[in-house]
């Protein structure tokens, strides 16, 4: 029998943002069962802590394919479990596959501290995604697992509709659209995820692309610190600072359901 909980990430509002399911553990489960555990909530990220000293906890996440090496909105979740449940004050760090991550209370956001994933430039699209786009995107790059690209506009990113069967040639690399804000919604760049191979079909707001997004796009703004907006049917605004080679992700979130688990004997 353990506590659960669900949050919505980079909102301010239940229903909107990215749920994510939290586990605060005292050890670790086995890996099949926490897949398992994953698979049974259907969300795009289930995270798992385990204490390690003070003020800092051991950090898993799964979607419901696999385990992932960075996630940054389960990471947002779970720094407001600790906060708004548990008690926890003060600096929190996360020891993760991507190294250490931290994370603190700031007014009513949170702040988590991850590292910057500079853009790695491609000359096109990966052959998988042939057909994908309706339009050549005018830049293309990538990270360790996922692929970019600029579509030029936030209306381009807006009105894109991937062929998902088509995407998933891919297997678990993502892929991530962008483009420049329109001067009317207050972004500075709009987004949207998708990763089919993964589980993740379209990913409501994802904090891990903002590591290589902030970089990106404070070089072409001219502009270390802006908003960011991912176009998701629920849509989360993400508060991103380039310091350095760490980017500085605040947003709010929002318990949305407490919830006892069974595991089986």
């Amino acid at each position: 029998m353990l506590k659960m909980f669900q949050v919505d990430a980079f909102t301010d509002r239940v229903f909107a943002g990215n749920p994510a399911a939290v586990l605060i553990l005292d050890e670790w489960l086995d890996d099949a069962v926490m897949l398992s555990v994953a698979q049974e909530n259907n969300l795009s990220e289930t995270a798992f802590a385990v204490p390690t000293g003070a003020s800092a906890w051991s950090l898993k996440w799964f979607t419901p394919a696999h385990e992932v090496r960075f996630c940054g909105h389960a990471t947002l979740a779970t720094a407001h479990v600790l906060t708004a449940e548990y008690g926890v004050r003060g600096t929190m760090t996360f020891h993760t596959r991507i190294g250490d991550l931290r994370a603190a209370k700031e007014g009513d956001a949170c702040c988590i501290n991850i590292p910057a994933l500079p853009p790695e430039p491609l000359n096109a699209a990966p052959r998988e995604l042939d057909g994908v786009f309706a339009e050549p995107p005018i830049d293309v790059f990538r990270n360790f697992e996922n692929v970019f690209a600029n579509l030029g506009s936030e209306a381009a990113v807006r009105r894109f509709e991937p062929d998902l069967m088509r995407k998933s040639r891919q297997g678990k690399t993502g892929l991530a659209v962008t483009g420049v804000g329109d001067g009317t919604s207050g972004a500075a760049f709009v987004s949207r995820y998708f990763a089919p191979g993964a589980g993740i079909s379209e990913d409501p707001v994802t904090g891990s692309t903002h590591a290589t997004l902030a970089p990106y796009w404070s070089g072409i703004l001219g502009a270390s610190r802006g908003w960011a907006f991912q176009a998701s049917p629920r849509g989360g605004w993400l508060d991103y600072e380039l310091v350095k080679d760490r980017v500085l992700l605040r947003g709010a979130a929002k318990t949305f359901m407490e919830a006892t688990i069974f595991l089986p004997d």
